[in-house]
């Protein structure tokens, strides 16, 4: 895809409008929730062992990007990959995790995605110091694109396999940012990761780094959420 059409595809994320979708019945461990915010979202959220014990404590807050494979009305679609699927498999994480449903045919509306994680913490104990963004394929370009528009919000971000504009470098400085992607990646090229990452090194930046995986082509996010140090590697990380 040439650079081009990527950033077209990337100004596209930016304009589309979320639309409702309906709920269905999820495990015990992921709750379906939905909050009306310009247009009415629905989630899947998780709360950490212990989060009920201690009602002084907050908690870090996690927000999952599903891809274009998982829109629709069928919130057990999200739980297809990464932190929902690890989740569904029994896999205990130390913080929230907010796993808001695109609708079928649209893409990622980034007002509507922002106010989704101010209800959140509005009504959960959310360390707001805390608060980190992943997202993979679909969920990647609007990874990098809700930072670029508050990069002040996130203490740490992961996208993988998206793109990210090198025209909105300078405001990703100060995000640390470990993005992903898969070298022989057909679907979205891995350009669409190298170029922003070196975009924000040649603005001075010095909390971007990446992994390419040799060999790998769209999905590069299996590899990247079974390694526990990418949970790690957030929870290292908070706000001044």
């Amino acid at each position: 895809m040439p650079k081009s059409n990527v950033l077209s595809v990337l100004r596209l994320i930016l304009l589309c409008v979320v639309l409702a979708s309906s709920v269905t019945a999820q495990d015990s461990r992921q709750q379906a929730q939905s909050v009306d915010v310009t247009a009415k979202m629905h989630f899947l959220s998780y709360f950490p062992e212990g989060y009920d014990k201690d009602t002084d404590k907050k908690w870090p807050l996690l927000i999952f990007l599903h891809g274009a494979g998982e829109r629709g009305t069928d919130l057990n679609l999200v739980k297809k990959w990464g932190p929902p699927k690890m989740i569904a498999q029994g896999k205990d994480l130390p913080l929230i995790v907010v796993s808001p449903q695109c609708p079928e045919n649209s893409y990622w509306n980034l007002k509507h995605l922002d106010q989704l994680i101010e209800s959140v913490i509005k009504n959960n104990r959310v360390d707001e110091k805390r608060i980190y963004l992943t997202g993979l394929s679909m969920g990647g370009f609007g990874t990098w694109a809700l930072t670029a528009l508050h990069p002040e919000k996130f203490a740490a971000i992961a996208p993988i396999c998206g793109v990210g504009d090198p025209e909105t470098a300078e405001l990703l400085l100060d995000v640390p940012i470990w993005a992903f992607h898969g070298e022989d990646d057909k679907v979205v090229p891995v350009s669409g990761t190298i170029d922003i990452v070196e975009a924000i090194k040649a603005k001075g930046g010095t909390k971007a780094k990446m992994t390419v995986y040799e060999g790998v082509g769209h999905n590069s996010w299996s590899t990247t959420y079974a390694n526990p140090e990418l949970i790690e590697w957030f929870l290292k990380h908070k706000k001044n």
